[in-house]
């Protein structure tokens, strides 16, 4: 009698288990709502993210940029008006570089027009007539779509030292 109970219990126990397998439309329900809701907050995020990691590529940029300036100025005594007359290696395709030259250099980070969301930064190198320089690096206070600017101001008629700074947007480096 023991062997048929045991077998009828081991026989039960399979069938309810067959019949329990799956999820109900509920608790499907419920777990696309939570992975939506949590999707909803991190994307933002995320995008934010990835527009301040090429804010930080067109900042490192400009600063080689503007090493490369003062490299080529103390060889040349003037500044290049070519970017790709400097030894500097630009990475990154999301912006591009224009320089000036001449007593001071303005070096401009421009969106290529495909990220309207990207801002648009701008650098500058002065020496005055006693060798100092000064750099600065501006970004604009708000994205290209919005028409951003970052201009520099380069002052090289210092005589005693030379001064950069940002007649619009701000400061970064």
């Amino acid at each position: 009698m023991k062997s048929e109970f045991k077998a009828k219990f081991l026989q039960n126990l399979v069938s309810k288990k067959k019949g329990a397998e799956g999820f109900t439309l509920i608790e499907l329900l419920v777990v696309i709502i939570i992975v939506g809701v949590l999707a909803a907050i991190a994307l933002p995020s995320f995008l934010n993210q990835i527009g301040k990691a090429r804010g930080s590529e067109a900042k490192a940029n400009l600063g080689t940029i503007n090493r490369g300036q003062q490299a080529y100025r103390l060889e040349n005594q003037t500044f290049s008006d070519e970017v790709t007359n400097l030894d500097a290696r630009i990475t990154g395709n999301f912006y591009t570089y224009d320089a000036t030259g001449g007593q001071y250099t303005t070096t401009t980070a421009a969106d290529p027009g495909t990220n309207t969301d990207l801002k648009v930064y701008a650098s500058g190198v002065a020496q005055s007539g006693d060798n100092t320089s000064a750099m600065v690096v501006c970004e604009s206070a708000t994205s290209d779509a919005a028409g951003g600017t970052a201009a520099a101001d380069v002052d090289a008629s210092a005589t005693v030292a030379a001064t950069a700074d940002c007649s619009s947007g701000n400061v970064v480096q």
